[in-house]
């Protein structure tokens, strides 16, 4: 453990080198790299710095308690050393958590994809909610949102909805919302108070970073078109609305939020770009230890983790067996509770895997 720490140390130190080096200042992207790293491992050995100070006083401790002989001093010094003891274990802990295998997702911006799937316009209301969900809980931690494609129905419902979140901690917290989400509730609509079932998929990307991937533009095939859907100055007016097709993949992303074609292809090309960068990530991933398998955090749309069962208020993550009687509260965004567990067992499953 002692080597493990000092060669976070050293290698933190070395990357503080680096950053001064003029050379590598004016390489942005070797700078862009290193400050990463910098801000992870500064943490990191924040509390290394504060686990060896504590065993270096402890150990001083045990060496005065052997020749103190005032009972009074020989007292307190066994009550620091006992404290100091607490504080090792704890922070040994901390430490512990702290140098699990990073995510190499962690600290990216996010794009969120909300489609409609079973159930009609009770999933396209259900995909609203979800949209309003993440949005609220976003809004708390005062991060950045930004709407890059939506197509609405009728009765204010969502067939699907795309949308980024720019902070280093999003992919952290959204990482897990990936998958089938089910709900169980009577529909407005429904004139015999049943309860229907409908699903909605969520998928959650991450923004390529600058120089991370590099599409050839001759692979592109970019189509303009007429805007469609409910409202909107620009629906039906302009040929606006842009498709982008990857030719090699045959992925194809699509935006006509804006009224400007350009704004709409920068949006669409964003999109177009999260969507390769997840292709490439799963194909790696295929590939990848069991300490990836022991994440949650997978991305695998088709995965049915979650139901949201309204008579009951209740919200169950059938990956972890979490179980929530706070639904209004949750559908509201209050999503911290949730997220922390989530973190939590997986956290665990990884500290196994290590063991």
């Amino acid at each position: 453990m002692d080597a493990k720490l000092n060669e976070i140390k050293h290698r933190f130190e070395e990357v503080e080198k680096q950053l001064s080096d003029p050379d590598v200042i004016s390489d942005q992207k070797t700078f862009r790299v290193l400050n990463k790293e910098h801000s992870q491992l500064a943490p990191v050995v924040n509390k290394i710095n504060e686990y060896m100070k504590c065993v270096r006083d402890l150990a001083d401790n045990k060496e005065l308690i052997k020749s103190e002989q005032d009972s009074e001093m020989k007292e307190m010094l066994s009550l620091d050393i006992s404290s100091l003891e607490e504080q090792i274990k704890d922070l040994n802990d901390k430490l512990m958590l702290m140098l699990l295998p990073k995510d190499p997702n962690s600290g990216k911006d996010i794009i969120i994809e909300i489609r409609a799937g079973t159930g009609g316009d009770e999933a396209a209301l259900f995909a609203a909610d979800l949209f309003r969900m993440y949005t609220r809980y976003a809004e708390t931690k005062k991060w950045k949102v930004e709407i890059l494609e939506m197509n609405t129905n009728e009765i204010g419902g969502f067939k699907e909805v795309s949308f980024s979140i720019k902070s280093s901690e999003a992919y952290d917290e959204f990482k897990y919302e990936s998958g089938v989400h089910r709900v169980q509730r009577v529909p407005e609509t429904e004139t015999q108070g049943r309860i229907h079932t409908s699903a909605v998929t969520v998928a959650v990307l991450c923004e390529a970073e600058e120089d991370e991937l590099v599409i050839d533009p001759n692979d592109l095939k970019v189509d303009v078109y007429r805007s469609s859907g409910c409202g909107g100055q620009s629906v039906n007016t302009t040929d606006s609305a842009v498709r982008i097709t990857h030719i090699p993949t045959g992925i194809i992303a699509t935006c006509q939020d804006e009224k400007s074609q350009i704004k709409n292809r920068a949006k669409a090309l964003r999109v177009l770009t999260a969507r390769l960068l997840e292709k490439a990530n799963s194909e790696k991933q295929a590939k990848e230890s069991e300490i990836r398998k022991a994440q949650i955090g997978s991305g695998d749309r088709s995965e049915r983790i979650r139901t949201y069962n309204y008579p009951q208020s209740r919200m169950t993550d059938h990956r972890i067996g979490l179980t929530l009687y706070s639904l209004e509260k949750i559908m509201e965004g209050d999503i911290a509770d949730m997220i922390e567990a989530l973190k939590k067992f997986e956290n665990e499953a990884l500290l196994k895997t290590l063991k």
